[in-house]
C-alpha cells in the first residue's frame, strides 16, 4: 500500500452499494442542470497522453523500467543483493569501521575461548616476567649524579647495557607470549568470518602443527630490525668522535623509515602462514604482494589500532599502578627521593593483575584485525568473499547444479 501523493492503492476504487458517502467526481452536464450520461462517442485511448507537467501533455511515455534491469545503471543500492554475512563481517570489501567492528564481534562471539586464550597466556607470561625480574636479572646498577666525574660516563654506559640485558628475558617471554596468541586467535577470528563455532580444543588442534614455522616468522622480524639498525649504525660506532656522532644520528633517522616500511609490508604474513599454510619466505612474499599498493592505508589501519589498544592498555593499567603504589610504600618513597625504586611483591603482583587485563582485552582486537586485514586484501584482490561463501554453505554459492548468487 503507497500512501504517496498521485498513488492509488488496489482495490480502493468505488464500487456498487459501497462507500455510498464518498464524493464521486462530477459528471458532465446537457446544460439543464441535470447530469446526464458519458458520450458514446469518446476518442480510442490510445489518443489520451499522460501530462508532462502541470497543465503540460506530450507524446505518451512508456513505463520505467524496473530498478536492475536495464535503462541504465540502478541508484543507489536497488537491485543489488546485500553481501552474505555468515559471520562477523559481510562478505565484500571492508571498510576501516567494519574492521575494528569485526575484531570486536570476534571477542564477543566467542568470547569464552578468546578469553581461554588470552587470560591463560597472559597469566603464565606474567607470573614467568615477574619470576625472572625478582630472582634472575641483576641488581639496578647506581649512577654517580655528578656530571664532571670521569666515573660518570662508565657507570651510565655500565646502566645501558644492564637495562638491555633486563629487556631481554622480558623480550623472549612477550615473543612466546605473542606466538600462541597470534596462532590461536586466527583460527578462532578464521571460523567466526564463516559464522562457524571453535572451541579452545579446536584451535590449538588446528594451529598446533604451524607452531614451528610462526616461531620463525616471529623470530625472523625482530632479528631484520635488529640486523637494519646495526647496518645503519655501525660506521658512526667505529668512526667515533663528533663525526662518528653524527654519522650514528644520520643512520638511525634512515633506519627509522625503512624498518616501519617493512614491518607493514610484511604484517600480514603472520595470518598468509597459518591460512594458508605456506613457509616463512613464501608468507613473507605473500604479505607483501596483498600490501603491494595500499601501504598507506594499511598503515593507517595498523596505526589506529596501535593507537585505540594503547589508550585502552593506559585507561586499565594507570589505575592499578596507582594501587600498586599504594600498597608497596617502600618502592614510591625510592621514587621521591630519587633512587632507583625497588618494588616489592605487593607492587608487582598488582600491576601484573592489570597488565593481564589489559592484554586480555587488547591482544583479540590486534589479532582480529590483523586476520580481517589480509581477508580484506584479499577479497579486494582475489574474490575470496565467494570462496568463503562457498566454505560457510551459503546457498547459491555452494557449486551445486543450477545454483547462482542469483538463483
Amino acid at each position: 500500500m503507497n500512501d504517496t501523493p498521485g498513488w492509488a492503492s488496489p482495490g480502493s476504487a468505488h464500487s456498487d452499494g459501497r462507500n455510498a458517502d464518498v464524493p464521486r467526481p462530477a459528471e458532465p452536464s446537457d446544460g439543464t442542470g441535470t447530469a446526464s450520461k458519458w458520450s458514446s462517442n469518446q476518442p480510442p485511448p490510445s489518443q489520451w497522453s499522460a501530462p508532462s507537467g502541470p497543465g503540460q501533455y506530450g507524446p505518451p511515455q512508456p513505463p520505467p523500467p524496473p530498478h536492475g534491469w536495464g535503462g541504465g545503471p540502478p541508484q543507489g543500492n536497488w537491485g543489488q543483493p546485500p553481501a552474505a554475512r555468515p559471520g562477523v563481517i559481510p562478505l565484500r570489501p571492508l571498510g576501516v569501521g567494519e574492521i575494528l567492528d569485526g575484531a570486536v564481534s570476534t571477542l564477543r562471539a566467542h568470547w569464552r575461548t578468546v578469553l581461554g586464550i588470552t587470560v591463560t597466556v597472559s597469566v603464565i607470561a606474567q607470573i614467568a616476567s615477574v619470576l625472572a625480574e625478582r630472582h634472575l636479572l641483576p641488581d639496578p646498577v647506581a649512577v654517580d649524579a655528578d656530571p664532571g666525574s670521569a666515573e660518570y660516563m662508565r657507570q651510565t654506559v655500565d646502566a645501558t647495557q644492564a637495562g638491555l640485558v633486563e629487556l631481554i628475558p622480558t623480550m623472549l617471554i612477550t615473543l612466546i607470549a605473542t606466538l600462541f596468541i597470534t596462532a590461536l586467535l586466527t583460527v578462532v577470528v578464521s571460523r567466526s568470518v564463516l559464522g562457524q563455532p571453535v572451541t579452545l580444543a579446536g584451535a590449538w588442534r588446528e594451529a598446533r602443527p604451524r607452531l614451528l614455522q610462526l616461531f620463525g616468522l616471529t623470530l625472523l622480524l625482530p632479528l631484520m630490525v635488529v640486523a637494519i639498525g646495526g647496518a645503519a649504525m655501525l660506521p658512526g660506532l667505529v668512526l667515533g668522535g663528533t663525526a662518528g656522532e653524527t654519522l650514528l644520528a644520520l643512520g638511525t633517522l634512515a633506519a627509522i623509515p625503512l624498518v616501519l616500511w617493512l614491518m607493514i609490508r610484511f604484517s600480514l604474513a603472520s595470518p598468509a602462514l597459518m591460512l594458508e599454510r605456506q613457509g616463512i619466505i613464501a608468507s613473507l612474499r605473500r604479505s607483501a604482494k596483498l600490501v603491494q599498493g595500499t601501504w598507506w592505508r594499511v598503515f593507517g589501519i595498523f596505526l589506529l589500532t596501535l593507537v585505540i589498544t594503547l589508550l585502552v592498555s593506559m585507561i586499565i593499567a594507570v589505575p592499578f599502578t596507582v594501587i600498586g603504589f599504594i600498597v608497596d610504600g617502600s618502592g614510591f618513597g625510592d621514587l621521591l627521593s630519587g633512587r632507583t625504586p625497588d618494588f616489592g611483591w605487593p607492587f608487582l603482583i598488582t600491576t601484573s593483575i592489570g597488565s593481564v587485563i589489559a592484554a586480555s582485552l587488547t591482544y583479540p582486537v590486534s589479532a582480529g584485525v590483523s586476520v580481517l586485514l589480509y581477508i580484506d586484501q584479499r577479497i579486494r584482490r582475489e574474490a575470496l568473499d565467494l570462496e568463503l561463501a562457498r566454505a560457510a554453505g551459503i546457498p547459491g554459492y555452494t557449486g551445486d547444479p543450477g545454483s547462482g548468487p542469483g538463483n
